[in-house]
């Protein structure tokens, strides 16, 4: 197989984590998921919990807007807020680079992130993207939420939030085809999803 790793995006509830870990799983590659928040919170020096709330998130515009202002009292008093301060685009900032390195160690499957524009140009990384329909992507998350959750407001939320993360990072719609070599619908079928992913691995290499 000419490929060294592969990018799988992912719509909110469609199962792309779970197929990315039985892709890694049956390649024996190293799954880059969880793992890179850990690492995030390791070199930021700040707790997972806060790098998990900010996982592709955008900042407000407004902390946005005023970020560059910080750290410099324009009159004469120290600025409360610390140039150091960790946020959404520091974290994404840590995760681009996270994402490129694991790239170089090879065999590795990355999920998210915008991973698939980080290593747009590498001939020897395949990005999958999957998808699933509505209704089955709100049948796998009432088994996962809370009782009460307003299910199709939060595929919405997050669905938006991962859109505007690769947009305000990568300038690109992570919808778009052509930032893809295959787009699968999961139909709520991990393991045949995964052996899909891997037959066109196989096949393209």
């Amino acid at each position: 197989m000419k490929y060294r790793a592969l990018t799988i995006a992912r719509e909110y509830g469609s199962g792309g984590a779970e197929i990315a870990g039985s892709v890694a799983s049956s390649l024996g590659w190293r799954l880059v998921d969880k793992v890179l928040l850990t690492e995030i919170s390791s070199r930021a020096k700040v707790p997972v919990a806060d790098v998990v709330v900010l996982d592709e998130q955008v900042d407000p515009w407004l902390h946005r807007l005023t970020r560059p202002l910080w750290g410099t009292g324009g009159d004469g008093i120290s600025a409360i807020i610390p140039v150091d301060l960790f946020d959404a685009d520091a974290e994404a900032a840590l995760a681009k680079q996270i994402i490129q390195e694991a790239y170089w160690q090879g065999n590795c499957v990355i999920v998210g992130r915008g991973a698939q524009c980080v290593l747009q140009a590498k001939p020897d990384v395949f990005h999958a993207l999957v998808y699933a329909r509505r209704a089955d992507r709100v049948h796998r998350l009432l088994a996962r939420v809370a009782p009460g959750t307003d299910v199709c407001e939060l595929l919405h939320t997050i669905d938006e939030q991962r859109h505007d993360y690769v947009h305000r990072h990568y300038g690109e719609n992570r919808l778009d085809p052509h930032l893809y070599d295959l787009a699968i619908n999961c139909h709520n079928q991990v393991q045949a999803a995964a052996r899909l992913i891997l037959l066109a691995m196989e096949s393209a290499g």
